[in-house]
């Protein structure tokens, strides 16, 4: 798949329940031996290593991390990684610990907000509620609720050089909005105020009515 070009990055699920950090190793060694840039599922369930694994690989990303230490904070930060943050699966699996948002704050590693979308833990497609969760679940405050869901998040996928954020000659990527203030994104509960989506430069969606 690497040398067809079908794979722009790998992820391992690093947990008691799938893949043991040694198994999860071999398998980000063989990707990394083929060039492609490392995920990692860590710490969703239990903390087993699976966060330094990620920072020694110089992971993207870590995601979910509800189980992370001192030490594994310190790791990602040093390594560049981002943490993940996926309140949907914590709200499917009745989770009673969320990710320690404020050791990671102190300890400088951004934060990305994300669906996690997919029918076993997170059934969820909307990025409007997992920014309502975030703040309400997690503490995030608006402005790191909304950086989480564009710039880290463009971060977490190595994306950050061409899109993320508005600036010129970055790909014009971006949603258009009914709302009076950012905060209200992570506000409402079922509603969605976007009047359309600008696309690499194309605008889709209805006439877009001044308010």
């Amino acid at each position: 798949m690497a040398a067809a070009g079908l794979a722009d990055a790998v992820d391992a699920f690093c947990e008691s329940i799938a893949f043991s950090t040694q198994e999860s190793e071999q398998y980000l060694r063989a990707a990394q031996a083929l060039g492609l840039p490392i995920h990692l599922h860590a710490g969703q369930l239990s903390d087993m290593g699976a966060t330094e694994l990620a920072a020694r690989f110089e992971a993207l990303s870590a995601d979910h991390l509800e189980y992370v230490d001192e030490h594994g904070a310190s790791a990602l930060a040093h390594a560049g990684s981002v943490a993940v943050l996926l309140p949907g699966a914590y709200y499917t699996l009745r989770q009673t610990q969320p990710p320690p948002v404020a050791l990671l704050r102190q300890a400088g590693v951004p934060m990305a907000v994300a669906t996690d979308n997919n029918p076993g833990t997170s059934p969820c497609s909307s990025i409007l509620l997992m920014l309502n969760m975030a703040c309400t679940l997690f503490g995030l405050t608006t402005e790191e609720a909304l950086a989480g869901a564009t710039r880290v998040a463009a971060q977490a996928l190595g994306m950050l050089e061409d899109r993320g954020t508005l600036e010129l000659g970055k790909r014009a990527d971006l949603a258009l909005w009914r709302i009076a203030q950012p905060a209200e994104l992570c506000y409402g509960l079922g509603v969605n105020p976007c009047l359309g989506v600008v696309h690499g430069g194309v605008f889709h969606g209805g006439r877009v009515v001044q308010p």
